[in-house]
């Protein structure tokens, strides 16, 4: 009886205790949300870094700037574009990892976020634990484009050309692990042939490359490339593509044109630091899909071959999640390497 005459105090002290904890665990938290709110109506009241890790002209360039102009105008602040182009945009994501989580630092990042975790062997940075998924907000095929002196009419034609040149052909890309690179590595396999890959610091180079003769092919983005195809420096052969594009409707999907298996899509998105606060990062997704319903842009990146999306950073989440699974397989099968 004594030792449960003594134990009753102990425990009602303790519950106590724990009670008291509790409120102060939920005083604190409440003073946290507040604050993050009150931060959240001053944002943004100094200019915003969006970093684009490519060099400027290509696909992501171009997105980031469209969207900038626009996203400045709602949120009435500004946005300067920075591009750290290399190593497969990990230099610009790595940078943004490391950036202050206030919502002034953001990456305009691609597939290649979701690349990068299975192609690259060691990364000094994490895809999901060191970034805060903001807003997908557009999403744009690849076009399988040859330099026209190439004697290649269409897909057929230059597999049959490879087989029989075996060796000779080469392909350029925006940079090695890229839905360009990842995308000729495929094309490749599935048809049969080799052919050398050559990595550029964006689609404007490599763009460069084909049109100079220092590549044979490539599989680069509508945006970048579409001007190009109309003016006859480069010849397209097909789009990676589930179904025709409307921005190059007469140009065939690769199973129209005999290849199966190469829907292969660059996505296009704002990620920040890990830890940015949670009503930052809504402020900005709510202020994205809002550009992206705007009648003159989203008109504008459908005509340049961006199919336009309105998701929330949770959806984000789970896209980014099942990309880097879905790429795992296809880096894995095509046995492409950067190291």
């Amino acid at each position: 009886m004594l030792n449960m005459k003594f134990r009753l105090p102990l425990q009602g002290f303790s519950l106590k205790a724990v009670m008291f904890g509790c409120s102060l665990l939920a005083a604190s938290a409440a003073v946290t949300a507040q604050a993050q709110s009150s931060a959240a109506d001053k944002y943004p009241d100094h200019p915003i870094k969006l970093v684009v890790g490519y060099a400027p002209g290509g696909g992501n360039d171009v997105a980031a700037r469209l969207l900038a102009k626009e996203l400045a105008k709602i949120i009435h602040g500004n946005i300067v574009v920075e591009n750290r182009p290399g190593a497969g945009t990990n230099i610009g994501a790595s940078y943004v990892a490391r950036s202050a989580p206030d919502g002034y630092t953001l990456s305009l990042s691609s597939t290649a976020l979701a690349i990068n975790v299975t192609l690259y062997k060691k990364l000094d940075y994490d895809a999901v634990k060191d970034f805060e998924p903001v807003a997908i907000f557009a999403e744009a095929p690849n076009l399988l484009l040859v330099n026209p002196k190439l004697p290649v009419k269409s897909v057929s034609d230059l597999i049959a050309y490879g087989k029989a040149h075996p060796g000779k052909l080469n392909f350029s890309s925006a940079g090695s692990g890229s839905t360009q690179h990842l995308a000729g590595e495929l094309f490749k396999k599935i048809g049969g042939f080799d052919a050398t890959h050559i990595p550029y610091k964006g689609s404007a180079p490599a763009l460069t490359a084909v049109i100079g003769g220092e590549a044979d092919f490539t599989f680069i983005n509508i945006p970048s490339s579409k001007q190009l195809i109309e003016s006859g420096q480069l010849r397209a052969l097909a789009i990676t593509s589930a179904k025709r594009f409307p921005a190059v409707p007469n140009i065939p999907t690769m199973e129209e044109a005999g290849v199966k298996g190469m829907n292969v899509a660059t996505w296009y998105s704002i990620v920040a630091p890990a830890g940015t606060p949670q009503p930052i990062v809504d402020k900005l997704n709510k202020a994205v899909n809002q550009a992206m319903t705007e009648p003159e842009l989203r008109q504008r990146f459908e005509d340049l071959g961006m199919a336009p999306m309105n998701e929330s950073p949770a959806f984000f989440k789970k896209f980014l999640a099942d990309e880097i699974t879905r790429w795992r397989v296809i880096v894995q099968e095509s046995h492409a390497s950067v190291d």
